[in-house]
């Protein structure tokens, strides 16, 4: 079915003093030739006061400990493609909270450091909660807990969070992946039960939404109604994934209004080319625009989501899913 495009919104309102900050700021960029650097910039502007967004200013949380950060610190680089890799740790991306990097017993102080930072910087940090059980029906990113294991790791996560505001994208493609992994009643308990343990923090929690090439609208929706979608903040489309951002709007609009106007993120971290089909490490991708938070309509955020310069499995060269790829990260910068 042909979709409406929906015009983008500006995520901020620009007062002269802004206008002189962005004229300097541009100015150094430029000289510096640094042009993919600009849309840091322009993300960190405050959006007007009185937002009624929880994500409040749009200003996010920069991991000074990102796998680009480290990656950046091989010796073996050479120096430009080191400043490349680097220049991709000055956007703010999702931290992904997955139980093989950090166990139910290492998950909560983890996260609770990460918020205090976050605190500290008067930003807001993006968790992508990872760790349900069967975890991406096998494929490249199997794994996840056992059944008795999650809720308590949830737990975990949730003491982390508190009372302070951080956006989670709970459980990327566990509900749009249900029906193929023959479990969809079980995930939908399954996500229920997770809302329920985040409800005592103030966390601003979006479901799996899927995406624009992928289940009908109408099925998106029904899935989302059963596991609890009103219940929270809303759902989160194009994670990793690789959709234009007009083509997710228009999606997550139908979505919103078939969900009573849940509100929804979108992944813009790789989509600065679109689709060309390819879900898995496609050739020709580039950086979408940055992190941006809007004052108004269901959209409530651009966020880097999948961290651009990670593999999404062991295809068209990359390593397995999750692990950094120096030459996909470069490909990305430099197109």
């Amino acid at each position: 079915m042909a979709q409406t495009a929906v015009p983008r919104r500006s995520p901020w309102r620009i007062d002269p003093k802004g206008v002189i900050a962005i004229i300097v700021a541009g100015a150094l960029v430029i000289a510096a030739g640094g042009s993919y650097l600009w849309n840091t910039v322009l993300s960190d502007l405050p959006l007007s006061s009185g937002t009624s967004n929880p994500l409040g200013s749009g200003q996010f949380y920069v991991n000074p400990d990102s796998a680009a950060v480290r990656a950046a610190a091989d010796p073996t680089l050479s120096a430009a493609d080191a400043a490349d890799i680097l220049a991709l740790s000055t956007t703010p991306q999702a931290i992904w909270l997955v139980p093989e990097a950090h166990p139910t017993a290492s998950i909560g102080s983890y996260v609770s450091e990460i918020v205090a930072a976050e605190t500290a910087s008067d930003t807001i940090a993006t968790f992508v909660v990872y760790g349900i059980p069967e975890r991406d029906c096998g494929n490249f990113s199997a794994g996840g807990l056992t059944a008795a294991e999650y809720p308590l790791w949830l737990d975990a996560v949730a003491a982390g969070i508190g009372d302070t505001t951080t956006a989670v994208v709970l459980e990327p493609d566990s509900l749009s992946l249900a029906e193929e992994c023959g479990n969809t009643d079980s995930r939908v308990a399954t996500t229920h039960d997770a809302i329920t343990r985040f409800e005592a923090t103030a966390a601003v929690i979006y479901l799996d939404g899927g995406h624009s090439n992928w289940h009908p609208v109408e099925q998106t929706a029904a899935l989302l109604a059963r596991a609890g979608v009103d219940r929270v903040r809303g759902f989160a489309t194009n994670v990793s994934n690789y959709n234009t951002t007009d083509d997710e709007v228009a999606y997550a609009e139908r979505l919103s209004a078939l969900t009573g106007d849940a509100h929804y993120v979108v992944d813009t971290g790789r989509n600065g080319n679109g689709s060309n089909g390819e879900w898995c490490n496609p050739a020709g991708s580039a950086l979408g625009s940055p992190p941006a938070a809007f004052a108004e309509g269901h959209l409530d955020a651009e966020l880097w989501i999948k961290t651009p310069g990670e593999s999404d499995g062991e295809c068209n060269g990359g390593p397995g899913a999750g692990e950094w790829w120096n030459a996909g990260a470069l490909a990305l910068v430099r197109n």
